[in-house]
């Protein structure tokens, strides 16, 4: 007997996702042990060997919760008797969270670091994410709550360098249908019922919410709005990347943009060549936000002798001789979390 239509589901998804791949390329499923990553690693256990590449999983403990290290050593055992090798489990040091950015964000980027380390030490080429079609229109929903511009609505992308989102197509409801046909039993981890958290809140009321007063159909609304924007947000990045690079050739150091020039550029091209500017001057990248770019960029377009803008990370913007400068205010030494 084959396997149910939700295993089938995402089987398919995850074959799609690795199709230009090379035969004996490594691939790392990342798992927290929820339904969503589970069904993502078992899937990727069953096409990988078929596909002629190497299936691998990495789990992430972020000690937030007790008893995190022993259900991350189950994990990773449940890892290994799905057939995946090599499986690796990480202890990670969340930092303490910034106001503007939250636990979550505080948690998501040590995660990130932790599966960059992996993935660099494995050679791994690529490393899967569960986020599903849910999850899309969650983010996406929470990008408008927060005013963060197109950006933020045009959601997660299907891939960025290594990682990769199979089931960005696929609803919540598939992943834990396809545990059940499976026989493996998820982990429920209780942040995500916890009202707490903003995403909590949003899963649980918000969408809800919109289902009762708009009728079925939103979720998968809201991430077709990510899939159609995120084609325009990815074009004007590459035009505002080629523009960042012609301007910044034209300054005498490499930290200052002319002012003259950006005022020229369309303002959707001039932010992004400034947001651009402050990251490359150490501004965290999930730290700056639209507020954060729209006070850079009135250096530009509302220029009325303004001292600077302090931006995250430990950067600071000002205007001078006209030209827009972006510096580090971080003693010499210490990186932008303040370690040596």
């Amino acid at each position: 007997m084959g396997p149910g239509p939700a295993v089938a589901e995402i089987r398919n998804a995850v074959r799609d996702c690795l199709c230009d791949l090379e035969q004996g390329d490594l691939v790392l499923a990342a798992c927290s042990g929820g339904a969503d990553s589970l069904a993502l690693a078992a899937a990727l256990a069953f096409v990988a060997p078929r596909a002629g590449l190497r299936g691998g999983g990495v789990t992430v403990d972020h000690g937030l919760q007790p008893g995190s290290g022993e259900r991350a050593a189950d994990v990773a055992g449940l890892l290994r008797s799905l057939g995946l090798d090599p499986v690796r489990s990480v202890a990670v040091t969340v930092a303490p969270a910034r106001a503007a950015a939250g636990p979550e964000a505080a948690a998501r980027a040590a995660r990130y670091r932790a599966l960059d380390a992996v993935a660099s030490e494995a050679g791994a080429a690529a490393v899967l994410l569960g986020h599903t079609l849910d999850d899309q229109a969650e983010t996406v929903l929470l990008g408008l709550a927060r005013g963060s511009g197109g950006r933020s609505l045009a959601g997660m992308p299907a891939r960025k360098g290594p990682y990769r989102r199979p089931l960005l197509a696929v609803r919540r409801a598939a992943t834990s249908a396809a545990c059940a046909e499976l026989g493996l039993e998820p982990w429920q981890d209780p942040h995500n019922g916890d009202f707490r958290y903003t995403r909590a809140r949003v899963r649980h009321q918000a969408m809800p919410a919109l289902e009762a007063a708009l009728g079925p159909g939103v979720a998968e609304s809201l991430a077709r709005t990510a899939s159609q924007l995120r084609a325009d947000a990815e074009c004007l990045d590459d035009l505002a990347f080629a523009e960042g690079g012609h301007l910044r050739g034209d300054c005498s150091d490499p930290a200052g943009l002319a002012a003259g020039w950006l005022l020229g550029l369309p303002a959707a091209i001039r932010t992004r060549v400034l947001r651009d500017a402050a990251i490359m001057a150490g501004c965290p990248h999930g730290a700056l936000t639209a507020r954060h770019v729209e006070q850079v960029d009135a250096l530009v377009t509302g220029w009325r002798g303004q001292r600077w803008i302090d931006l995250p990370g430990g950067v600071r913007a000002r205007r001078r001789d006209g030209m827009v400068w972006f510096t580090s205010t971080q003693p010499a030494g210490r990186d932008s979390s303040g370690r040596e």
